[in-house]
């Protein structure tokens, strides 16, 4: 279930960096224009700022333990998707002894990955023009798992595993066929595969974005 990220107070906000201070000053007011400028996201606050209504949803929880002198430390691990369901998606991880503090890191780690998804029409079969599906086919990789995501006409709904759905969910794609290779069982792996396909609808620069350069 999706729920409201919790933001932190502008006001009290104090940046560290010149990025968060041209943002808390007004000089970048969107996340279109930090992305423009190919500037990096250093602070969690600039996403509080510049994207205020984003939504996660936690994915997996796991256990894991770390052996030390004293023993077996347990700790637990969560994995989670965030994004605005227009355009905008982001996962984060965050291990932690209490799983409140655990959910709370993997939010913050989410913040700091979010990234902008490239949104079309690109199936022969649908000339539509609307972004409801993807412009091109895109693939991403992460351990032994592959992911194709490919464009699919209006109507075709989200052809994907049910991990891969709520990322595209919460990217504002409603349209997508899909292609898996490897060990999909694990979740970890299967979701960042599939946020490297998403971040390489921004790899290249199309003919579109040409003429909006000049």
């Amino acid at each position: 279930m999706a729920e409201e990220v919790p933001v932190t107070n502008v006001e009290e906000w104090k940046p560290r960096t010149k990025i968060g201070q041209l943002v808390k000053e007004g000089k970048i007011t969107s996340m279109k224009e930090l992305f423009e400028k190919n500037l990096p996201i250093v602070e969690p606050e600039i996403v509080d700022v510049l994207l205020p209504n984003l939504k996660y949803e936690v994915i997996d929880i796991r256990v894991v333990q770390k052996q030390t002198d004293a023993g077996e430390l347990s700790r637990y691990k969560v994995l989670v998707v965030m994004g605005n369901f227009d355009g905008y998606v982001s996962i984060g991880l965050g291990k932690a002894k209490q799983l409140r503090v655990a959910i709370q890191k993997a939010v913050r780690d989410a913040k700091m990955n979010i990234i902008p998804v490239r949104r079309g029409c690109g199936s022969w079969e649908c000339t539509c023009g609307e972004p409801h599906s993807l412009p091109f086919t895109v693939s991403g990789r992460a351990g032994s798992v592959e992911v194709v995501l490919k464009p699919a006409p209006k109507g075709t709904g989200l052809v994907v595993g049910s991990v891969l759905k709520t990322l595209l969910s919460y990217a504002g794609l409603k349209d997508v066929w899909s292609f898996s290779n490897g060990e999909t069982r694990t979740k970890e792996n299967f979701i960042k595969a599939g946020y490297n396909a998403l971040y390489n609808t921004y790899r290249f620069v199309t003919p579109a974005d040409w003429a909006r350069k000049r």
